[in-house]
Order: C-alpha cells, then structure tokens, then sequence
C-alpha cells in the first residue's frame, strides 16, 4: 500500500526531513552541479524553493503544491527514485500514470491530507488537467537544472499532454435557464434562519456571477468593502484576477438589490463601508460570519441549477434540464460574456472585463447559439426557397 504521509511545500525551507507512519525517511539526495545557486540539497527543499520562488497567487501555490505532492509521492512509491535519478522514460510513465491512477491511490472523498484516508486522486485526470499536471512537473524540473541541483533536465525531451480545445464555447446558459434558476433559488423553501441566510446568499451568488462574469475565486476571495459607489450612480465590483491583477466590474442595479437582500439576511446593514474587509462570501451556518470556500461556494451554485433542472424537466424541458444538469458556476461567466458579444458589446470592453490577456480569447465568445443559428438558415430556406 502506498504511503501518502504529507510533504511539506510551505514557504519556509525545513531543517531536517520528516517520516512516515512506515518509518521510512525521504531520501536526502546532495546537489550534483559544481557551482549551484540553491541551497536546496533534498527534492523537497528545492520544490518549496521553486513554490516560494514564482511569486504566484494563493491559488496558484494550492495547485502547485497538489501536483507536485503527487509526482514527488509516485516518485518515491512508484518509480522508487529521486529527481537526480529520473530519466525521459519515467516522466513519460507518470504522464500514462495521470491517466488511472490505481486504485490505491483513489478516493472519492476529499479527505484532508492529514487524514490516513486522505488519496491523491479522486479518478482519472482529463487530458487538461494532465497538462496542467505536466506543466508544474516540468517547471520544476527546469527549475533545477537552472539552478544547478541538476545536471540535465529530463522533462525537457518530454512532450507536453495535447488537450483538445472546442473551437467555439460551449458550456454556457440560455438567459432562459439562468431566468429558471433565479426563480427556483427565489422560491426556495426557507424555514430556519439558516436556510434564509443561504437562500439570500445563493441567489446573490448565482446574480453575482451572472453579471459580471467573474471566475470562482475572484468573488469568493474578495471583502463585501469591494461593493462601492463612487457617488455618480454608478457601483462597481473589484476582484483580483489571475497573476494579481485587479479589475473593476460594474454592478448592474439586480446585483446590487440580491446584494443587499443577502446583508439584511445575515442581520447586516443593507450596504458595506468601502474599508470593510468581512468576506464577501459568508457561511449560512457559522456565527462567526466566517468566509465559505470556493469548492462550499462552487457547490452551491450547482445545487440551485440542479433544483432548477428538476423544474425545467417537470415543465417538459429537456434541453434546459440536460444543460442545467451540467453547469457550474464558470458557465455563468461563459454565459455572460457570450450574451453581452452576440448583443454588440466590443470586445475590447469584454476583454477588459474577463481580464483575458488576448483578445482571441474573447472574441471565441462572439458566436450565435446553435438554436439561434438554425433559425435563421431555416427561416431563410422557407423564405427564399433555397433548393
């Protein structure tokens, strides 16, 4: 049985190596290079080294420290080698790895790594994630060979996962089905002061993201100060977005009436101070006003949609249900920018907006639906007489 005690990947270098429930140490493996520029002399030490060196977002370092968890586990458990010993064949065998895991490494269950039950998988990763997951291997890999801890760099004879990406988006919502869930999470039978407080939350979020299409994190992550006016009618949203940038997102006035709602069912006033840094995001059921997790907030968002399926499914829906079924909270920012490019908003302003860094990114929002787009050939077949 493989052993999944945790790695340290904090900031801080450790001072000595730590063990497993098995006993066995984490082989200390010195520097190879003749004049190297790190101090790190174990593989530990140089993946926190490589982590507190890339200036990266929270969330960026939480990934990181998943993905190089696993490949630094499968290297002791499974390859039984350290990073001086890999060669192209291993790193192309932890790439088939990624693939299906073993069972022994699976859990259904997010455990946390602390627990005994905790396992680096939760099933097979997808061809972007395998990606993703290479992509931190070989960053850290490359990593070592600049800084002398290794002599050659293996990764780099390693080709990246191709992920197949859709030329046009697909996962978004109808204002249909978002009108839908609005009225189900609205209508929701509330009959604790808890149940209140998340109904008024989970309707502020699903307006939230609807409107400004802002990613998972950067709503949950921010301060109910980030709710502002700045005294001409016009309110705004900041969020900090990917590489720490920030942007400001308007704040249409539904938004700003679900975000007032959401205060006054958490016994707050109906608007912030700008200075006041209280989550955004509260738990329904904490005294405390504590901020929820992005994964608490994905998964609330899938509970209005799958409530608003079985509506849509009831009135005979079936498209809007099948979509529904599917969606998640990063639908909604599909769904928004999409609807704003096909109703003439530039792009330029989309852009700035979804804080892509290229403009291509934006302009795959600029299409027609598929029901849109056969309405418009069959109409001009009936009317023109084409064949």
């Amino acid at each position: 049985m493989p052993n999944f005690f945790p790695i340290d990947l904090g900031p801080t270098t450790p001072d000595h190596l730590v063990s497993g429930e098995s006993g066995r140490m984490h082989v200390k493996m010195f520097r190879t290079a003749d004049d190297p520029i790190t101090e790190a002399t174990t593989d530990i030490e140089l993946a926190r080294e490589f982590i507190a060196h890339g200036e990266l977002s929270p969330k960026s370092i939480q990934n990181t420290q998943k993905e190089l968890f696993r490949f630094l586990t499968w290297c002791r458990e499974e390859a039984g080698k350290t990073l001086v010993q890999l060669n192209v064949a291993d790193l192309t065998a932890y790439k088939e790895f990624l693939k299906d895991p073993p069972p022994a490494w699976v859990s259904k269950t997010k455990w946390p790594r602390s627990d005994a039950r905790y396992r680096p998988f939760t099933g097979p990763l997808s061809d972007p994630s395998r990606r993703q997951a290479m992509i931190a291997v070989k960053a850290l890999l490359s990593f070592a060979e600049q800084t002398g801890y290794l002599r050659r760099n293996p990764a780099a004879l390693v080709r990246n996962v191709r992920a197949p990406t859709a030329s046009r988006i697909t996962r978004y919502l109808t204002q249909g089905a978002i009108a839908l869930a609005l009225e189900t999470v609205s209508t929701r039978a509330a009959e604790t002061p808890a149940d209140l407080r998340r109904r008024a939350r989970d309707r502020f979020l699903l307006v939230a993201f609807a409107h400004t299409g802002a990613r998972l994190n950067e709503i949950v992550g921010a301060p109910m100060g980030a709710i502002y006016t700045e005294g001409n009618g016009r309110w705004w949203l900041d969020v900090v977005g990917k590489g720490s940038k920030p942007r400001r997102l308007p704040v249409p006035p539904d938004m700003l009436d679900a975000f007032q709602a959401y205060r006054i069912a958490f016994d707050l006033p109906p608007q912030a101070s700008r200075s006041d840094r209280m989550p955004l995001v509260l738990s329904s059921r904490s005294r405390t006003l504590s901020r929820i997790t992005d994964e608490a907030a994905s998964e609330a968002i899938k509970a209005v949609f799958a409530d608003a399926a079985g509506v849509a499914a009831a009135r005979g829906d079936a498209d809007t249900a099948a979509a529904l079924r599917q969606a998640s909270a990063h639908w909604l920012r599909h769904s928004m920018l999409t609807n704003h490019a096909n109703n003439g908003v530039q792009l330029k302003t989309l852009q700035d907006t979804a804080g892509h860094a290229n403009i291509a990114t934006t302009a795959a929002y600029l299409h027609k639906t598929d029901n849109e787009r056969y309405d418009e050939i069959i109409a001009s077949v009936n009317g023109r007489g084409i064949l």
